[in-house]
């Protein structure tokens, strides 16, 4: 170190000497040879071949220091290789990358389950038939309920934009504006019930699709509804004791080039059908638009949703029907260790269609509609598979309902001096509702099993908050998930078979 050191100030001597040398012999010539201007040209051109020299004499010094560095490094890594951290596996580590150990976990259930779908073709051969499919929506073709339901829906639509017009011009009173709305929304749940219950070839499966459509709808013009309301009564009284409504932009921000819509503006057959096909159950005046079509996000999204579907239909077929088929004997016929065998085996394939459900509405078909007309607002979920209460599951895995909840239903509650204890347990009342609506009655059968399921989720997340934390939380979540569902599942299955096979075998 001391020879380096040692040869460093030797080269900045030579390079010092050399300068000043070669600077004295350009000023004796320049003396001789030069005018006065090209003296002080020459001499700026000496002081910046002077300041170069200095730059790499300093950065000499700093390479040589780095070297130390190194070295002195080095020999502490020779003398010293631990130091005070944690395991990555410990929460208190700050690590939080698994995507090794999730692919891991895909591989394995793939495995696993390509092991059960062999056996099963084994068995059963192969079961997909896609007439059988159509069969469902279809007894008879020149008979369509289902699809009749779904056009006459418009009628409600209409509706509502009339009453909302006649509202803006006054032509209504609040109070008749409130009962024309009442009777429409109340006819919308109760008209596609009878007409499911009654009509004979009605499919299950249709009927389902026909209540959703309906209680979608339904959830949408009350919204409307309720937006409306307060757009009028933004116009009368002061602006800022209406808060909470930011769907009503005031009068500075509709003039001058600005597009935003105003009250009653927004009252067009567009702006409803908009809202009706829109991916949101919430209405505005303005919804957050993007720029432009995507077609390449939009034509992946169609292609997971044909995919996606077909394998739903398939495994259902292949997978789920066999099962079910299966689990058709009677509850009170079998020991505990048989029933609980059989919701095990439900289990899995009942879940695995569940998360595949949920990719293909909420990801793909979401989207693919969001992208169709623009809408910008695509948060359709948020990271429920990481909720440690249920509480934070129900928040977060359906968006689109939880803003409704949120907005026309639970404030509203607090703002009329209701506890949020008495607001939670409404909103999961009416939740618990609209779930045994949408199963009850396409079966035909009132057993309220969904109801009681979606009630029991109150003393449940009860439990889970106060006594599981963290990973523990999250595992009681998971369970609820998986063992959760199939066992309504089984229940309604089972009472299914005693209604209709049991009398039919007596």
């Amino acid at each position: 170190m001391g020879d380096t050191d040692t040869a460093g100030a030797l080269s900045r001597r030579r390079r010092a000497a050399f300068a000043a040398g070669r600077g004295a012999s350009l000023q004796r010539m320049n003396k001789k040879c030069m005018s006065a201007s090209q003296l002080s040209v020459a001499a700026e051109i000496n002081e910046l071949r002077i300041s170069e020299l200095g730059k790499v004499d300093r950065l000499l010094e700093t390479e040589t220091k780095c070297d130390k560095k190194k070295r002195k490094n080095d020999i502490n890594d020779r003398l010293s290789c631990h130091k005070t951290q944690d395991s990555l596996l410990t929460s208190s580590s700050g690590y939080n990358n698994y995507r090794g150990i999730l692919n891991w976990c895909v591989v394995m259930l793939v495995l696993s389950n390509a092991r059960l779908f062999l056996e099963n073709l084994l068995r059963y051969g192969v079961l997909v038939d896609p007439i059988q499919v159509i069969s469902l929506f279809l007894k008879d073709p020149y008979s369509w309920p289902a699809a009749c339901l779904v056009i006459v829906s418009n009628v409600f639509i209409m509706v509502a934009l009339y009453t909302e017009r006649q509202l803006s011009k006054s032509s209504f009173s609040e109070h008749v504006g409130f009962l024309v709305h009442s009777v429409n929304l109340t006819v919308m749940l109760t008209f596609p019930a009878t007409v499911v219950l009654l009509v004979p070839s009605t499919t299950p499966v249709g009927g389902v699709f026909v209540l959703s459509t309906y209680t979608i709808l339904f959830l949408k013009l009350y919204s409307y509804k309720d937006v409306n309301m307060w757009c009028r009564e933004l116009s009368t009284i002061n602006a800022k004791k209406l808060a909470r409504s930011q769907s009503c932009p005031s009068s500075k921000y509709c003039n001058g080039n600005d597009h935003k819509v105003c009250y009653p503006g927004n009252l067009t057959i567009r702006d409803l059908y908009y809202f009706a096909f829109a991916p949101t159950l919430c209405y505005e005046l303005n919804f957050p638009r993007s720029p432009k079509i995507r077609m390449s996000f939009l034509m992946r999204r169609l292609f997971e949703m044909l995919f996606l579907i077909q394998m739903l239909v398939g495994l259902t077929q292949q997978w789920m029907i066999p099962i079910i088929q299966s689990s058709m004997k009677p509850l009170e016929d079998m020991d505990l260790s048989r029933m609980t065998e059989r919701l095990l085996r439900l289990a899995v394939p009942n879940h695995l269609l569940w998360l595949m459900f949920f990719y293909w509405f909420f990801h793909s078909s979401l989207n693919f509609t969001a992208e169709l007309l623009r809408f910008g607002d695509r948060q359709f979920y948020k990271d429920w598979w990481n909720s440690e209460s249920v509480t934070y599951f129900w928040q977060n895995w359906n968006i689109p309902v939880h803003k409704w909840c949120l907005r026309h239903f639970y404030k509203p509650l607090l703002r009329r001096g209701f506890s949020k204890i008495v607001g939670q347990s409404a909103v999961f009342f009416l939740s618990a509702f609209f779930h045994e609506y949408l199963v009850s009655v396409p079966l035909r059968m009132f057993r309220l099993w969904a109801f009681m399921g979606m009630m029991a989720q109150l003393p449940l997340a009860w439990f889970v908050g106060h006594n599981l934390r963290g990973n523990y939380g999250n595992a009681a979540v998971w369970i609820s998930l998986i063992i959760g569902q199939p066992f309504a599942v089984l229940m309604y299955v089972h009472d299914y078979y005693v209604l209709h096979y049991r009398q039919e075998t007596d």
